[in-house]
């Protein structure tokens, strides 16, 4: 399904089966500047539920997954032993994103053992580490980029 609407109306983009970049390439080269520009300045609403759909026990861990995966990496500095953190955790490794645990989670749940040791799981001790792992994963995602477009020349 998807919807477009004209730009005099502002424009609402519904694709709960296509990708952004997709439906930005059927909008034609200035309709998408004029939504990336929007979504650079006023933020991008991104769900796979209608605006009006009523939030369920089963809407969490979906809106969850795909934070997981459209996330360049998640965070978790607090969580109990069965929050939506422990599942956007687990969904991230799953997606190959990058995991960062602070020592006070991985010390307070069981469930971060299956997760430490896993490729791009990392933890952390302390607001700085967090910090400068964060900058190490931009950094190591701005040479693949870089490394991509060198090779798409």
């Amino acid at each position: 399904m998807r919807e477009r609407s004209s730009l005099r109306e502002g424009i609402r983009i519904t694709t709960p089966t296509h990708d952004l970049a997709a439906v930005l390439n059927t909008l034609g080269i200035e309709t998408a500047a004029v939504v990336g520009h929007s979504i650079g300045t006023a933020g991008l609403v991104l769900s796979q539920f209608w605006p009006d759909a009523p939030p369920g026990k089963h809407s969490f861990p979906m809106r969850n997954a795909v934070m997981s995966g459209y996330g360049r990496a998640t965070i978790v500095v607090e969580a109990g032993e069965h929050s939506g953190a422990r599942i956007q955790a687990r969904q991230a490794v799953a997606h190959g994103r990058p995991v960062i645990l602070t020592d006070l989670v991985v010390r307070a749940n069981r469930w971060p053992a299956d997760l430490i040791g896993r490729p791009g799981v990392h933890v952390a001790h302390g607001t700085a580490e967090v910090m400068t792992i964060v900058e190490d994963i931009i950094a190591a995602s701005n040479e693949v980029d870089e490394l991509l477009a060198f090779a798409l020349r």
